[in-house]
């Protein structure tokens, strides 16, 4: 079948949840279909090159479709005044509407498949098959943050939650298929029929992020984009509050922040205790290096990869309900599951004292990712979807 594959980003480099996620299905969905690629860019710096090199061996055309900065701050200014959200306008531009309806001309494709809601408002009334990967629900993320925003900001990230959960149920409608990362993501999903969509799971390269014998030297790790609203406030949370917990009764422990475009607020964490990294070419140095991992998110929806990779690489993991809700692991047998500050670092200290315990979490949870979360099987499912 020949798949016309709509992105909001150039899915290469995979430092970014959406990106990784393309591009594993991309590539699985390459072994019995014609893949041709459509990838927005709002980046004018990124090797567009690289990232036709890791694509090419998947896809049948590979079109990179950038959008003007000025064109993007019109944009912004258009959506606030009409109904459409702010994602959605941002990423929405004439001229590349054009040239998309030129490419699916041209390519008569049987199979439009478009990630995020970011990208529906290109294709709502061509008449081909469609299906839409929700893969997060924005406007509960949305949501979440109202309540850690500054008072200047937060009428304007209410209205944009309102505006997306109206979008989120408007486009179901446009779409044959839809599908999302997990669970409890479908059921904040605002419409009637949210069952209907399917469940199509992240994965892990499980040969990349394998376990690997080297020097420790950190205790604590958290990775992630360190730009991102909801890794920001989580690493915040980290070395603010739980960390000082911690140093009151192991004041040698050290913590490890890792990933790319680290926030002003994220450098601000660094001290002789703490490691700010930026971007690291092989984040698995990231977790080898450190003894376990910890995602204490607090904002945002959906799966976090990061604790697919830290599970994988047989790290001992400890994260918040928020984040567990979605990867769906057993507290206190493969994960280590806290809400407040006082829970995780005591979670934190248990699994450093507790050379049992620590190495019962980091196995188990190595055995669980290895048996539920696979790129392979998941898209397969993905391809049985697509197919229907």
């Amino acid at each position: 079948m020949r798949i016309f594959v709509l992105l909001s980003r150039i899915p290469y480099p995979l430092e970014k949840g959406d990106k990784l996620r393309a591009f594993h299905q991309i590539k699985a969905l390459s072994k019995n279909n014609e893949i041709i690629l459509c990838a927005l860019n709002t980046v004018p710096k990124i090797d567009k090159q690289a990232a036709f090199q890791a694509l090419q061996p998947y896809c049948r055309s590979i079109n990179f479709l950038d959008l003007p900065f000025c064109g993007r701050v019109i944009n912004l200014v258009r959506a606030f005044f009409s109904p459409l959200p702010l994602q959605a306008g941002y990423f929405f531009n004439k001229r590349v509407s054009r040239e998309i309806k030129r490419l699916i001309k041209v390519y008569q494709p049987e199979h439009i498949y478009c990630q995020l809601i970011r990208t529906a408002q290109y294709v709502k009334h061509i008449p081909i098959k469609k299906t839409i990967d929700y893969q997060d629900v924005f406007s509960y993320g949305m949501k979440r943050r109202i309540r850690t925003s500054s008072i200047f900001f937060r009428p304007f990230i209410a209205l944009e939650y309102r505006r997306l959960s109206a979008y989120e149920s408007q486009v179901f409608d446009e779409f044959d298929h839809h599908t999302i990362i997990s669970k409890p993501d479908r059921e904040l999903i605002p419409h009637p029929e949210k069952n209907k969509i399917h469940i199509v799971l992240n994965g892990v390269d499980h040969d990349f992020f394998k376990p690997r014998a080297t020097t420790k030297k950190f205790d604590v790790v958290f990775t992630g984009n360190m730009a991102y609203p909801p890794n920001i406030d989580a690493a915040a949370f980290l070395a603010n509050q739980i960390m000082p917990l911690v140093w009151k009764s192991k004041p040698e422990t050290t913590l490890l922040l890792a990933g790319a475009s680290p926030d002003s607020r994220v450098t601000a964490l660094a001290s002789d205790k703490v490691k700010v990294t930026g971007w690291m070419d092989d984040i698995r140095a990231a977790y080898a290096e450190s003894r376990l991992f910890i995602a204490p998110m607090r904002l945002g929806t959906g799966l976090q990869n990061k604790l697919l990779e830290a599970m994988s690489m047989r790290l001992p993991t400890i994260t918040t309900p928020l984040a567990n809700n979605a990867l769906c692991a057993e507290s206190e047998k493969e994960i280590l599951v806290g809400e407040s500050a006082d829970e995780l670092a005591g979670h934190i200290i248990r699994l450093l004292e507790n050379s049992t315990l620590y190495d019962d979490i980091a196995e188990n949870g190595h055995l669980f990712v290895r048996k539920n979360y696979n790129w392979e099987e998941a898209t397969r499912y993905l391809e049985e979807i697509l197919n229907s």
